[in-house]
């Protein structure tokens, strides 16, 4: 890994490195690919883990950030702070996450698939209410739904070019009160407003690289499910699967360990279990050393003996 990260830094000849990104694009695997296969921080305690799995770090003169190779994409759900508390906790937050991801990529869609062509999926009451409130809407789901996630994406990027302190209140305001003034103007359905701002609100618990990337995806997702329903959205997600399944990360599978499969790594991916449980480490980027902590470690209260003993 280290002698492949060393050649592609070697073969670039360029006239100035500012920042981390100029290296990013020059050494990546996949460039037309909208995720990312290179991470990038700039926590010392996340560069540390990243070295200690056997990853490879590198740092540029004049930027705090870091990059980090091999990439997985399992890392885009997973925060230092999860290793921070006890397992239980860290875990539900992470599942969290999970659900957030999914909400983010597939509810705009799921949406637009059901009102536009699927009613009996819903429940009586739920679909009488939806029909009330878009009875007197100008524009189909799909158009609404559209708009609505346009002008936050708008939003939110302003929020970014202003100071901190005021930028993401102003994105996330300035959405719900656009959304608000919609609904009484009778141009968007109160329920799209809700589902609007559940999905916006629901990008910013994972990393941002990729919540860029689901955000960028979610438009020709929408549009195959405005067009085909269901049918489209689930074409839309298998053909974001092979993709993912496809990608590498300085040849690391991207999807790793969840495709190829391998059972034994998954005690840090979907959930974070006790510490020790995961003896080894990951297979396919740490070959030399692949033992974490020496087995037997489960702590157990004394017993009775022992306590006389001592």
């Amino acid at each position: 890994m280290l002698c492949e990260v060393k050649e592609r830094l070697n073969r670039i000849n360029i006239d100035s490195i500012l920042e981390t990104g100029y290296i990013e694009e020059l050494i990546e695997d996949s460039p037309w690919s909208p995720f990312s296969t290179i991470g990038h921080t700039e926590r010392p305690d996340k560069v540390a883990a990243q070295l200690l799995e056997g990853r490879v770090a590198i740092l540029v003169d004049g930027t705090p950030y870091v990059l980090t190779v091999p990439l997985l994409f399992v890392e885009a759900i997973q925060s230092p702070e999860d290793y921070y508390e006890r397992s239980m906790f860290s875990s539900a937050i992470r599942l969290l996450r999970w659900f957030s991801f999914f909400v983010c990529l597939l509810a705009p869609s799921l949406y637009i698939a059901v009102i536009t062509f699927h009613h009996e999926m819903l429940p009586t009451a739920l679909l009488l209410s939806l029909a009330a409130q878009r009875e007197a809407m100008p524009f189909p789901a799909f158009v609404e739904v559209f708009f609505m996630e346009f002008a936050f994406d708008i939003l939110r990027e302003a929020g970014t070019r202003l100071p901190r302190q005021v930028g993401q209140a102003v994105s996330i305001v300035g959405a719900l009160i656009i959304g608000e003034a919609a609904v009484r103007a009778g141009l968007v359905a109160a329920g799209t407003v809700i589902l609007v701002a559940l999905t916006g609100i629901a990008s910013f618990t994972f990393w941002y690289s990729t919540s860029i990337s689901i955000r960028l995806l979610r438009f020709p997702i929408m549009v195959m499910a405005g067009i085909l329903g269901l049918y489209g959205l689930i074409c839309g997600v298998l053909a974001i699967l092979v993709h993912l399944a496809t990608l590498r990360s300085f040849g690391v599978p991207f999807l790793y360990p969840l495709a190829p499969l391998k059972a034994g790594n998954l005690k840090d991916v979907i959930v974070r279990t006790h510490w020790w449980a995961m003896l080894r480490r990951t297979g396919q980027i740490s070959v030399a050393n692949q033992q974490r902590l020496a087995r037997g470690l489960k702590p157990t209260p004394p017993q009775a003996g022992d306590e006389q003993r001592k």
